[in-house]
């Protein structure tokens, strides 16, 4: 009931609801990307401050109410130890504590005072001293509820700081056990995978989903060659063509640092049979981008009815634009083209497949995962970061053409 009032209570005043949510999420973000990997003293420090700014900011100096209890709390724990007397102890001072503040700083009113948070952390110290007390039972003595909370070793007085104000439950709650937070903070609530490390496991496993297609390729292009049908006539230098059915250039496909070099190298038949029945016949619409629109919509029908594939054929054709408009600003800069055809070409070939490997298995997540409750909880942990980097590439790549692009002179214009 006192969660559920503080909760209530939360939502009329504003101080609390920018701790809630405008304040309180930047905070996990912090923790999440900048100290997930930080040592359990940096991120104890981190949620006892962040959580004390929270309550100043919102009681100010009756902040010493909390910091009082917690120590308290703390030092009943190491004096009393796994002990009756020390559970008895917590919960006779905790409550004495609270309801002396609720008497008075009681009105006529349901106020916001520093009492609010408190009836928070009454029951979260409580359960501290019962959790602690459980974990000098035996095993055998222990509920399978009990095992799940029960503390096998004494913690620290940092660790109590850290678990007490912890900004995404202090103010309001949710309760959690002292254990839950352990596990926090030695990264047992995650996957504990650093971003770099998911971004390679998505580009491997994609590597590894697609030869499963290309082995199927190659082995049916092999029938199709002997039996014949694979003979694709002579060459400019008089050479036997035995390629007509290929379905996979596998050189391309590993060395090339396009997207689109990527696409023409995979899957060819089927590309070029789109190309020929409905790209080319979508002339009549008198734009080329949206011929390619909609046959790439019809080829995320054509292979099935899944949200994947809609997904995927949407990202390929904001990657190919992207892409074609970087290679026109290379082309049309005197110094990018200079530098793109100079010593420097292996350095820039370099950064192209970096780029080219690290998201080229990304519009491929949601067409091998068909379903948008796994390819979205893919997408999350990495911060959607392929559809940011390319967004911000194509709202970027108009600017960057006015600076490395010379303007035409108005002749020049002219005679184009």
């Amino acid at each position: 009931m006192c969660h559920n009032v503080c909760s209530f209570a939360s939502l009329h005043t504003p101080n609390l609801f920018l701790s809630v949510f405008p304040v309180g999420y930047p905070f996990a973000l912090v923790y999440r990307w900048f100290l997930f990997h930080q040592s359990a003293t940096v991120v104890h420090l981190f949620h006892t401050f962040s959580g004390l700014a929270l309550a100043t900011f919102n009681f100010g100096s009756q902040v010493c109410h909390s910091l009082l209890c917690v120590v308290i709390q703390f030092l009943l724990l190491r004096l009393m130890g796994r002990t009756v007397t020390c559970v008895l102890s917590s919960f006779i001072f905790q409550m004495i504590y609270l309801l002396m503040g609720y008497y008075y700083t009681a009105t006529d009113e349901y106020d916001i005072k520093w009492t609010m948070p408190h009836c928070v952390l009454t029951l979260k110290l409580i359960g501290l001293a019962l959790d602690y007390y459980d974990g000098g039972k035996e095993q055998s003595q222990m509920s399978a509820e009990q095992k799940k909370s029960a503390l096998s070793s004494t913690p620290s007085l940092l660790e109590v700081f850290g678990f007490s104000y912890f900004y995404g439950g202090f103010l309001v709650g949710p309760q959690f056990t002292l254990l839950s937070y352990q596990k926090l903070v030695s990264r047992e609530m995650s996957d504990a995978h650093p971003f770099w490390y998911k971004c390679v496991y998505i580009l491997v496993w994609v590597k590894i989903n697609l030869y499963k297609y290309i082995s199927c390729w190659l082995i049916t292009e092999g029938v199709c060659v002997l039996s014949g049908l694979g003979y694709n006539g002579k060459n400019e230098k008089g050479e036997h063509q035995w390629d007509a059915c290929a379905n996979v250039r596998v050189w391309l496909f590993e060395t090339t640092p396009l997207f689109t070099g990527t696409i023409n190298s995979f899957n060819i038949n089927t590309n070029a049979w789109v190309a020929r029945h409905v790209f080319k016949r979508l002339r009549f619409l008198g734009n080329k981008l949206l011929s390619q629109m909609f046959t790439l919509l019809f080829l995320a029908i054509w292979h099935g009815l899944h949200s994947g594939y809609l997904i995927c054929f949407s990202l390929e054709f904001i990657i190919v634009n992207v892409e074609k408009q970087a290679q026109s600003l290379v082309r049309d800069s005197p110094l990018l083209a200079s530098v793109a055809q100079s010593h420097l070409y292996p350095f820039v070939y370099v950064i192209q497949q970096l780029i080219h490997w690290l998201f080229m298995g990304y519009p491929l997540v949601p067409f091998c995962l068909f379903t948008y409750d796994k390819w979205l909880k893919v997408y999350s942990s990495i911060y959607f970061c392929g559809h940011i980097f390319f967004l911000v590439a194509f709202l970027v790549l108009p600017y960057l053409r006015k600076v490395f692009v010379p303007r035409k002179r108005g002749s020049e214009k002219k005679e184009d």
